[in-house]
């Protein structure tokens, strides 16, 4: 592995800083920022990145679906590192959530250019389509359009949130290839793909409290949710109805959540990696009262966890005691569609490469799972050795504060730099 300098990595540095500030001013929309998937925000970045990229030299082109590819060529050609995330934002959110993994990937190449060093292989850097699914509401758009795996029925099903028109209908208008897509055509050749690699601002404070700059990824989280699920009891008057005869939805759908706080608790005294979350819990507001037993909620439960038989022991629980609350307190759960995602595991190779990188790069990190779906999920789902770097964020993501200070998007740089400097007999296994 290369020894790195400080002072090699400053070309990619001011790149990345150069950009940053581009993206800022130029689709600021206060009090953040928007850059709509398949709108012009996103459009913007991509012409910016090519404009970087031609001024390296390097190739650039976009597939059928408008997925970026910029490619500096490596000592071996028959392999390709791929490096990357997205460019679109969610409305009045912040600049770095997505960009600074597209961004890493260029300032690295361009250190690795101003340096006169080949990487072992080609360095492909990807600036993915439509990852917020707030535009158009299905996950992961662009690294499944990218790896030719996009279910083509919903180009025509799928519409844009603010325009109300097809996710075809904005790929022709972007001047890109519908029909290639459905039929899946695609510029990844799967046997030359080394590997992928995904750095991201962790989108949790875990980093910021540990006061680390960098983690590396252990696994993207899968899930099991039911969105519209409903406790049903009977509506009647607080005052007069006994406690024994009451089907109180409110205070069932209370002790439903109470117990699964406790089972997470226990889960993760024993080891096990998951997330338990009530993220909506309601009356309903045309019949709730103040002087009413509730009769009925609403409930959205979102679990998640690295590990599929965790999340498939969770459920179980789940309705265990769900059966036990129906039983005491006369009520029924419906729980309406179930829908969810499968865990992606990050190559264990890839995490110890990066973890002698990061020594190598004298940068302290932390091995921590992602709890929010990236692009990096369908790269591993789809067997192609995958990586993630997180950089510390101190505000969240998804909103107007997010925010990442620069010298800590230097050292997941300078982590990625190294990384990519190991010889092509270490990345081939």
């Amino acid at each position: 592995m290369r020894a790195w300098r400080k002072e090699e990595l400053v070309p990619g540095e001011a790149l990345a800083r150069r950009l940053f500030d581009t993206l800022a001013r130029e689709t600021a929309d206060p009090p953040g920022v928007t850059r709509v998937g398949f709108g012009e925000g996103e459009r913007f970045a991509h012409e910016q990145l090519v404009k970087e990229a031609a001024a390296l030299g390097f190739e650039a082109a976009h597939d059928a679906a408008g997925n970026l590819f910029l490619t500096q060529p490596g000592q071996d050609r028959s392999g390709t590192i791929y490096i990357g995330s997205h460019v679109d934002t969610v409305p009045h959110g912040g600049n770095y959530d997505g960009a600074a993994g597209v961004i890493a990937g260029l300032a690295a190449q361009a250190i690795f250019q101003a340096a006169g060093v080949k990487p072992p292989f080609d360095i492909t850097v990807l600036a993915l389509r439509a990852e917020e699914s707030c535009w158009f509401p299905h996950s992961y758009i662009g690294s499944k359009t990218a790896l030719g795996i996009f279910d083509g029925k919903l180009l025509d099903v799928l519409k844009r949130s603010d325009t109300g028109r097809t996710l075809a209908d904005h790929m022709h208008e972007g001047g890109f290839d519908p029909e290639a897509v459905r039929r899946g055509e695609s510029l990844i050749e799967r046997k030359r793909a080394v590997a992928y690699i995904e750095p991201h601002i962790e989108q949790a404070p875990v980093l910021e409290i540990e006061k680390l700059p960098v983690g590396i990824v252990t696994g993207i989280r899968g899930s099991f949710r039911y969105r519209t699920a409903k406790c049903i009891g009977a509506y009647a008057h607080s005052g007069a109805m006994p406690r024994e005869y009451r089907k109180d939805a409110a205070a069932a759908t209370g002790e439903l959540i109470l117990r699964m706080d406790e089972l997470w608790a226990d889960l993760l005294t024993a080891g096990r990696d998951l997330t338990v979350t009530f993220g909506e819990v309601m009356t309903n507001p045309l019949q709730h009262g103040f002087s009413k037993v509730a009769g009925e909620t609403h409930i959205c439960l979102d679990v998640r966890s690295q590990d599929k038989q965790t999340l498939e022991t969770v459920r179980g629980r789940l309705h265990a005691i769900a059966d036990d609350i129906t039983a005491r307190r006369q009520v029924r759960f419906e729980w309406g569609e179930l829908t969810g995602s499968t865990p992606a595991v990050m190559s264990r190779p890839l995490q110890d490469m990066m973890a002698a990188a990061a020594n190598q790069a004298g940068v302290p990190f932390k091995v921590m799972a992602s709890g929010a779906g990236h692009d990096a999920a369908t790269f591993a789902l789809e067997g192609i050795p995958t990586a993630m770097i997180f950089i510390r964020n101190q505000n969240g993501s998804h909103n107007p504060d997010e925010a990442m200070d620069m010298a800590d998007f230097d050292q997941a740089l300078s982590v990625l730099v190294h990384m990519l400097s190991m010889p092509a007999s270490t990345w081939r296994g």
